[in-house]
């Protein structure tokens, strides 16, 4: 400090200290605010100089900046006191009664309103009721009962959220009702504060202060009667749960908690920090996090892809959570590509500290998901390449094939099918065809590595390599594939399939000749106008027998006339003969009969068991060249009489 500065401090009496002398008096004896304009109208009326009236016109803005810091914190600790007082209650040997009317009590003289009450849930009626009141004149007040929704403690219990209202008559977020408006009116009431009183998730009553004369209630105001409102919670959950020797106890511990949460912020965030360490050393995943975040914050966080747009690219840019209603939101960001977003749900006040950790837990969620992006375009890769070499057969060596599969869950002695898969849209230039092509075989990817199998792009494509279980068939598999990967890429895609193979790593090249099938399928599908679709080539009837690799005649005719051929086995009848003469005479009954020398009828009835047993569309033109083909691949396969 400079020698001048001593001096000064250390001057005769000037102008500028005879003015503080007056307001220092006013501020002794707790005078009220227009009291300190009387020193600087007594100076101007005594013809003061300009100097002195400037000097005292700066010492009364002192004063009553001193003045007003002062009853802030007189405030503060009446505040504090009634918190105290009121969590000394609830460890006291008092009935939840008597805490609920000090509570209310207390309200009512802090926020210097003209009556406070609490109503509770009445679960055997789905409403509330009148618990408590403190300043009530009318009876039918003291006595209402509110629906949920109804009244403007309706509408807290309701939505578990603080509402406020500066005119009850006026104001229509809620519902009015006749019985409800006419107690209100008894009482006189204008302006009305509710905030819920919540156990856990469930709203259990509503704590109200309320005037008789318009009023706006301050954001500090509606924080202290929360808080009121949570040490209400706490004895009626007290009251409810323990006997009345432990009820004292365990509400002084619920008041501990609320006060440690208010006073450890910081031991928090460094809690948080731990947790989030030991969850990415574990292996932890995203959702773990939202736990984790969920119990440290006391609420509820999740993890969403999909947040409201504008919030999370406001977090985004400022790189910090916004609030979003009565929700917090923090960006999940990597670089330029947005991931999703934290969502910390029903807290619309967040302390700066508790603000950091939720958007430390978004960046360590982002990491989590690079991780688990790298890990599965990792396995990606690992399970293209070998169904490359597969495809290529350049690796014949039957137990390195099976022992890198069995790294990816993969079993190359079960029974396989070979699935050809092809978008449909054509995209309008090449960057976006190669990103289509890149959306499918990511979700190829992923539907192979879900049910055990391979999956690769290929030929403008993606090729799947998937497992057949007991009971399902090609074609099935076929269809369910392509309406998966149609909806994960959101156009169509159209699958042919091969009939099912064995013993892929004894030999390789079966998986070459299936994918050919699986090919020669998908362009039959596409030729025939069902993109889109999937199928096998025992869905094309004798054109399958083209697509097929291996020509599976046998099986081909069993599917058109098996049943006929077995009929006539079993019952020594002679459909096949029947069918054969019904054909060549054009489809004739009456050539039919001169053809095998029976009667009309006789050939009639025939025909109508052979419809029994092929159905009734088996003479419809597709099914009849079937049903032909099938009878001279019979008739050529049957052995020759001796």
């Amino acid at each position: 400090m400079s020698r001048d500065h001593l001096k000064g401090s250390t001057a005769a009496p000037g102008p500028a200290h005879d003015a503080d002398a007056p307001f220092l008096e006013l501020l002794a004896r707790g005078a009220a605010a227009e009291a300190y304009d009387r020193p600087v109208l007594l100076a101007r009326a005594e013809g003061g100089s300009g100097e002195r009236i400037a000097a005292l016109e700066h010492a009364k803005l002192l004063a009553l900046r001193v003045r007003s810091e002062l009853e802030g914190r007189r405030r503060r600790e009446a505040e504090l006191s009634a918190l105290f007082e009121t969590a000394h209650d609830l460890a006291g040997p008092r009935d939840v009664d008597a805490v609920l009317q000090a509570i209310v009590q207390r309200a009512r003289s802090l926020l210097g309103t003209d009556i406070a009450y609490l109503s509770l849930h009445d679960p055997a009626r789905g409403d509330t009721y009148m618990r408590v009141t403190e300043g009530s004149v009318a009876a039918r007040f003291q006595q209402l009962r509110l629906g949920m929704g109804e009244g403007l403690g309706g509408l807290v219990a309701q939505t578990a959220r603080p509402y406020v209202t500066d005119d009850y008559f006026r104001d229509d977020r809620f519902r009015h009702t006749t019985t409800i408006d006419a107690g209100v009116r008894d009482e006189g009431l204008v302006a009305i504060l509710g905030v819920p009183l919540m156990l856990g998730p469930h709203v259990i009553g509503v704590l109200f202060a309320a005037d008789r004369r318009a009023r706006v209630f301050e954001r500090e105001q509606i924080a202290l009667l929360g808080s009121f409102a949570a040490l209400a919670a706490a004895a009626i959950d007290t009251a409810n749960l323990l006997t009345e020797t432990r009820s004292a106890l365990a509400g002084l511990e619920r008041a501990n908690e609320i006060i440690r949460d208010r006073s450890a912020v910081i031991e928090r965030a460094s809690d948080v920090h731990d947790r989030l360490a030991e969850l990415v050393l574990r292996g932890g995943g995203v959702h773990d996090v939202a736990a984790a975040v969920s119990q440290v914050l006391d609420g509820t966080v999740e993890f969403l892809e999909s947040a409201p747009a504008a919030a999370v690219e406001a977090s985004r840019a400022e790189g910090h959570a916004v609030r979003h209603n009565h929700d917090w939101i923090a960006a999940v960001a990597a670089g330029g590509e947005l991931l999703g977003a934290l969502v910390l749900r029903g807290h619309p006040g967040l302390d700066p500290v508790d603000q950091r950790t939720l958007e430390r837990a978004a960046m360590v969620t982002s990491l989590l998901l690079l991780a688990r992006r790298s890990a599965a375009e990792a396995e990606q890769r690992v399970r293209g390449e070998l169904l490359d070499d597969l495809l290529e057969a350049r690796d014949r060596d039957p137990r390195l094939l099976r022992e890198r599969a069995a790294r990816l869950h993969a079993d190359l002695d079960a029974t396989h099918v070979v699935l050809a898969a092809r978008l449909e849209a054509v995209a309008p230039d090449a960057d976006q065809e190669a990103a289509a092509r890149r959306r499918l075989w990511s979700a190829a990817s992923h539907l192979a590595a879900t049910r055990h199998g391979l999956a690769a792009a290929r030929d403008g494509g993606t090729v799947l390599l998937l497992p057949l279980e007991q009971g399902d068939t090609a074609t099935e598999l076929a269809r369910r594939t392509a309406l998966h990967l149609g909806t994960a890429v959101h156009e169509a895609v159209t699958v042919g399939a091969s009939a099912p193979v064995r013993g892929l790593a004894a030999d390789p090249d079966t998986v070459v000749a299936a994918y050919a099938e699986g090919r020669r399928c998908l362009d039959a599908l596409r030729l025939l106008g069902r993109c889109g679709d999937g199928a096998a080539a025992e869905d094309f009837g004798f054109l399958g027998l083209l697509l097929a690799g291996e020509r599976d005649v046998a099986g081909f005719v069993d599917r058109t006339i098996g049943r006929v051929v077995a009929y006539d086995a079993r019952r020594g009848t002679d459909l096949l003969r029947t069918l054969d003469a019904y054909f060549a005479s054009g489809m004739s009954p009456a050539r039919t009969r001169d053809r095998l020398h029976v009667h009309v009828n006789t050939v009639a009835q025939r025909l109508e068991r052979v419809g029994r047993l092929l159905g009734d569309d088996w003479q419809q033109p597709a099914r009849a060249l079937e049903i032909q083909l099938a009878l001279r691949l019979h008739r050529l396969a049957a052995p020759v009489a001796r």
